[in-house]
């Protein structure tokens, strides 16, 4: 009896002692926005991409954001260019899939022609416009991609392609296998998602146990959380909320904020029309205001950090007069700018922007614009934001946030201007033209054909409205040892975060 006791009292110990050390490396991470879904081809999605890019569904390639930029190994050991311009990975091995399953070239293969289904919606194939991109097997672990034209920059591009098995269907899941190492343990759509580390593993076993993921919309409830340690990570918060120089930290953020304007729909058709919208709004009244310091007026769609920013490119002056002048010139000429259109938000995009776009359609009202403003969950605003466009809704101008923190505008420029980008509210052949030169181009040449369409639309076509660089602010427990990074709005890879 005694023996007995003795043997329970220290398995009791033990259990008692394994979930503590676990609760030591658990986290809990707060987000502004809830899923909608699940599924690996939306992984560049930025709510997406914050819970299961390389935790659960990993890449072939991986751009380093923290160690200084870069390309690196992830899924595909090395990788060369063929004297054809095709370009061949090399896979490691002995990697498996969260569901024991081994991982081969027919995964990647069959990952990179399911992204790429026009049934799927993905948003993978939007960085692969105005390209065509064929996967061929060589053996188990070897696989070629030849890109027409020949993409020099094919390795980086593959660094959003999520890999997922072979039996995986043609539909979007609920339920993602990745390779990463992490699994989806739990999801309770509106309330928690579960990420749970998993043996078998390829690489080295992170620290953190496990990440439960919650939802909150308010940012300063979100900081409260971290302060008084229901979360351990807020990695949006507002700049009023970031108090603590212990906690709270900013970073350069890779995200881009503009109005998306459809040149095919009146009175946006009329490039006096798009002067006055961008000559309306005073950017930098939002700055030390509305917006954090530090947010800079943009010019291109892209950070000026990138490759193929133009420093010669000025912000639009604001000009209230001016915008006034040219909706009455275009008035006078018969085009509709009295007709009232949509300004159309993401609801928690980013800390405060219900009261910048509020501040936003006084400005546009003030210019003489008629518009109303409409504010979106991200799955709504998703049926405005990417083609086919509503036909039903009237004119519209569309407010979104792009990311890019690869280092190349391509991550932009086709899905945003080509006359077939996803996202485009362009229809221009020599805008086009450029687009698929500079794709091509490499080195210097590539540099300077990007910087001379950046001019171009800011200057002569007018694409759209572009707004702010954004900064961002997180709140971290003292407990982690981990800083937010410029990818932060799109990933946040828990295999970072260390414990102190």
């Amino acid at each position: 009896m005694i023996n007995r006791l003795l043997a329970t009292t220290a398995l009791a110990l033990a259990v008692s002692l394994s979930s503590a050390l676990a609760a030591e490396t658990d986290v809990r991470i707060v987000l502004s926005e809830d899923l909608d879904l699940l599924e690996p081809c939306m992984a560049t999605r930025s709510n997406i991409g914050r819970v299961i890019l390389e935790n659960v569904n990993e890449t072939l390639t991986e751009y380093d954001t923290q160690g200084g930029g870069g390309l690196r190994p992830r899924l595909a050991e090395r990788w060369e260019q063929q004297p054809d311009g095709s370009w061949r990975f090399h896979l490691r091995q002995g990697v498996t899939f969260s569901d024991g399953s081994t991982f081969d070239a027919r995964d990647v293969k069959h990952s990179f022609d399911r992204a790429m289904n026009s049934a799927m919606t993905c948003e993978t194939p939007r960085y692969f416009g105005g390209m065509t991109v064929t996967a061929t097997v060589v053996d188990d672990h070897t696989i070629d991609f030849a890109a027409d034209p020949v993409q020099p920059i094919l390795p980086l591009l593959m660094s959003l392609v999520t890999i997922v098995p072979e039996e995986t269907p043609v539909e979007f899941v609920r339920d993602p296998v990745g390779t990463g190492p992490y699994a989806v343990t739990e999801w309770t759509p509106g309330q928690q998602i579960v990420l749970t580390r998993r043996d078998g593993y390829w690489g080295e076993q992170p620290a953190v146990t496990s990440a439960t993921y919650l939802f909150r919309t308010d940012p300063a409830v979100r900081a409260a959380m971290v302060q008084t340690g229901e979360a351990d990570i807020a990695p949006s918060i507002a700049q009023t909320d970031a108090t603590n120089p212990a906690t709270d930290f900013s970073y350069l953020n890779s995200e881009t904020v503009y109005l998306r304007v459809d040149h095919s729909v009146p009175p946006f058709n009329d490039v006096r029309v798009r002067r006055a919208l961008n000559m309306a709004i005073d950017r930098a009244a939002f700055i030390g205001t509305l917006l954090p310091e530090g947010t800079e007026q943009a010019v291109a769609m892209f950070p000026p950090t990138t490759q193929g920013a133009n420093p010669d490119v000025k912000p639009w002056a604001f000009d209230l007069e001016g915008a006034k002048a040219l909706l009455e010139e275009a008035r006078a000429d018969g085009v509709p700018v009295d007709a009232e259109f949509t300004l159309i938000a993401r609801t928690e995009n980013f800390p405060g922007v219900t009261e910048v776009m509020e501040a936003t359609l006084q400005m546009l009202q003030d210019a003489g614009f008629n518009a109303k403003l409409q504010m979106f969950e991200v799955a709504d605003h998703e049926r405005f934001y990417s083609k086919p466009y509503p036909a039903d809704r009237g004119p519209y101008v569309l407010a979104a946030m792009h990311d890019n923190n690869k280092g190349d505008p391509v991550f932009s420029m086709f899905f945003k201007y080509d006359s077939e980008g996803r996202q485009s509210g362009v229809s221009d052949p020599g805008v086009n033209q450029m687009i698929a030169e500079a794709s091509a181009a490499t080195g210097d040449e590539r540099a300077r054909k990007w910087s001379d369409l950046v001019a171009h639309l800011h200057d002569e076509v007018v694409a759209d409205v572009l707004l702010w660089h954004m900064v961002g602010f997180s709140r971290v427990s003292e407990r982690l040892d981990w800083r937010p990074s410029i990818a932060t709005n799109s990933q946040l890879q828990l295999a970072q975060i260390g414990f102190r």
